[in-house]
Parts: C-alpha cells; structure tokens; sequence
C-alpha cells in the first residue's frame, strides 16, 4: 500500500505536493461535526443551500452546490457542532469575481444568531481574497475559538455585487465528543419523573391510614 503511495507521489513529481493536501484534507474534517438538522443559513436564496458548502476537502472544487444570498449580500451562517471544537483556520471559496464574500466574522456559542445580532463585536474578522480554488487559509486566534460548541459565519460584504455565492467553507480544528455522562443524567431524571409522581400519590394515603 505505501509502494502505491510512492509511486503516485513520484509520477506527480515529488512527495511534498502529493502528501500536503491529503493531510489538509484529513485536517479539514470538522464538516463531520456539524449538527446539519439544526444548522441554519439566513438570507439564503434556496432553502437548505447553506448546508450544501460544508462538504469534504476532495469535493472544494466541485461548482454544482453552492449557497447564494438573496436580498443583499450577506449571508448568516448558524453551525451547532455534535461536541466541542478547537478552531484552528477557515477557507472561505466562491466564484471568481464580485459575488466572492471580501469580509467574514466570527461568532461562537450564540445560537439562533439573528442579522440583529451581528452588530456585536466578533470573536475575530477578516477581511478575504478572491479565493476561487479554496487554497487560502485563515488562521483563528485559537484561544478565542478552544470551546466551541456553536459557530456563527458572518458574510457581511462581497467585492461589489448584489449577492454573494459561496461554493466552500472549510473549518481546520480539533473536535472532543460531548460528555455522556450528561446525557445519562437527563435521561434519568425523565425518566424518574413518572416514578417521583407516583409515590407521591401513594404517600398522602400511606398516611391517611395510619
């Protein structure tokens, strides 16, 4: 199997170029992680688009899914992850012209964020290139974004058109599954409740007889 590897590094001449963005990819897993039910995009053209640019690393290129805003130019994304993230970097991708966002912000843990909150100050803005084959990366101040169990992306600006279209954003980061133990605790106390109930019925004629 590493002969296969080997081999294709060297056809595609030299191993560096081959063995980066398969480690990049590996990196830019955190789509994974996204609660997609629950996930919401605001002021997206077509219903559930949004959900379309979260896709894996193989795929940033891939131009048939994408998110376009519809009555301006921004875009609101609210991601709800299945656990804690570290977030390391972001890769925002769209067309190559005045549709390409040119300012994103961050927000974490405010769910079901409105455009009415975005006038706060973000966890970290940047200002974008024209990124049209996903390669640029922006890195996050990491201690600002080391517990992250929801995400918001502000697209505030594009470089002057109408609307702006997205075909990839790619979160780098670190991901630590939820504490089941607190599950545990809230399925028992639903499930104690009928119980609680029950002897307190019981108890008031316990007494009555006595």
């Amino acid at each position: 199997m590493s002969g296969h590897g080997h081999g294709h590094g060297h056809g595609h001449g030299g191993c560096e170029g081959e063995h980066e963005p398969a480690e990049r990819g590996l990196e830019y897993g955190l789509y994974q992680k996204i609660d997609l039910e629950k996930m919401q995009c605001l002021n997206e053209s077509r219903d559930g688009d949004g959900k379309l640019v979260f896709k894996p690393w193989d795929q940033r290129h891939e131009r048939d899914k994408y998110v376009e805003s519809d009555a301006d130019e921004e875009l609101l994304f609210n991601i709800p992850f299945t656990g804690s993230v570290k977030l390391k970097g972001i890769i925002i991708s769209g067309e190559n012209d005045d549709s390409h966002p040119a300012e994103v912000r961050l927000y974490k843990n405010i769910p079901q964020m409105s455009f009415d909150d975005t006038g706060r100050e973000p966890e970290q803005a940047f200002r974008l290139n024209r990124d049209p084959t996903a390669e640029l990366e922006y890195p996050t101040k990491i201690s600002r974004f080391s517990n992250v169990q929801h995400l918001s992306i502000h697209i505030s600006k594009n470089f002057g058109e109408e609307n702006t279209r997205v075909y990839y954003i790619g979160l780098r980061g670190e991901f630590s599954q939820a504490h089941r133990h607190e599950v545990t605790i809230c399925n028992y106390e639903a499930s104690a409740n009928p119980a609680d109930h029950k002897v307190e019925s019981v108890i008031p004629q316990t007494n009555f007889i006595s």
